[in-house]
C-alpha cells in the first residue's frame, strides 16, 4: 500500500463527514449546517425522497448561506454533483458504476459506500477515491442488523489503497478506537444533526478525531 497516496487523499476528503438524516427540511438542514460548517469537512446530501429540483434548490440555499460548494457531496445524483460543481458524489451498490462515472466526469471526487472487504476492493479498483464502510457499531438506523465491528474495518483498510471512513454508531467516545483501527475519518448522521447542540457535538467529534490521530503517531 502507498501511504503517501492515502495521506494525499485524506487531505482532500478530510476527517469529519456529516450526512443528512432524511428527517429534516432543507431549511432545518441549512440552519444546522450554517452552525457546523467550520467544524465539518464535508456535508453529504443523502436525501432519497427529494426531487432533483429540491436537491438543486437546497444546494443553492446552502451556498447562499455561506456553505462552500467544495464542502458538499451529493449522494447518487452524479449529474447534479457535476453541474452544481460540488466537491463530489457518493455512490452505493445501486448507483451507476464508479468506472463509468470516472470516465464521464474525470474531475469529480467519487466516494463509495461499502459493507464488506469484497465490495471495498471492487470499489477501489473501479475508480473510487475513498470509501465509507459500515455500519461499524450498533445503530438505531439499522435495527436487527449486526454491526461489522472494528476487526472488519481493519481488514477493509488493509486491503485498499484509498482512505476509509467509518460509519454507523460512531460517537466521540469510540472515535479514537475507530481511528486506531486505521480509518481515515468518520461519517456521522444524527449524532450531530439531531443533537441538542450540533456545534458542540461537532467540536467533540473533532477533538476525538485529534486524539485518535495522536494514538496513530
Amino acid at each position: 500500500m502507498s501511504v503517501d497516496r492515502v495521506q494525499k487523499c485524506e487531505a482532500t476528503i478530510g476527517k469529519l463527514h456529516v450526512i443528512s438524516t432524511g428527517q429534516q427540511s432543507p431549511e432545518e438542514l441549512t440552519a444546522i449546517t450554517e452552525q457546523i460548517v467550520h467544524q465539518a469537512d464535508v456535508i453529504h446530501l443523502r436525501e432519497k425522497s427529494w426531487s432533483d429540483k429540491k436537491m438543486i434548490q437546497t444546494i443553492q440555499l446552502l451556498h447562499s448561506k455561506g456553505v462552500p460548494m467544495d464542502k458538499l457531496v451529493v449522494n447518487h445524483r452524479v449529474a447534479i454533483a457535476h453541474d452544481m460543481n460540488t466537491k463530489g458524489v457518493q455512490l452505493t451498490h445501486a448507483s451507476i458504476d464508479q468506472e463509468t462515472v470516472r470516465r464521464t466526469y474525470p474531475n469529480l471526487n467519487i466516494g463509495c459506500s461499502v459493507h464488506s472487504v469484497q465490495e471495498a476492493i471492487y470499489a477501489w479498483r473501479h475508480g473510487a477515491d475513498y470509501l465509507v464502510f459500515g455500519h461499524v457499531f450498533r445503530t438505531r438506523s439499522k435495527p436487527g442488523l449486526p454491526p461489522k465491528g472494528l476487526t472488519e474495518l481493519r481488514k477493509v483498510v488493509q486491503h485498499v489503497n484509498i482512505p476509509v471512513l467509518a460509519i454507523g454508531g460512531i460517537t466521540p467516545e469510540n472515535t479514537p478506537d475507530v481511528m486506531q483501527a486505521g480509518a481515515s475519518g468518520i461519517a456521522v448522521l444524527s449524532g450531530i444533526l439531531m443533537a441538542k447542540n450540533p456545534l458542540e457535538k461537532a467540536a467533540a467529534y473533532n477533538e476525538a478525531l485529534q486524539k485518535g490521530g495522536e494514538r496513530n503517531v
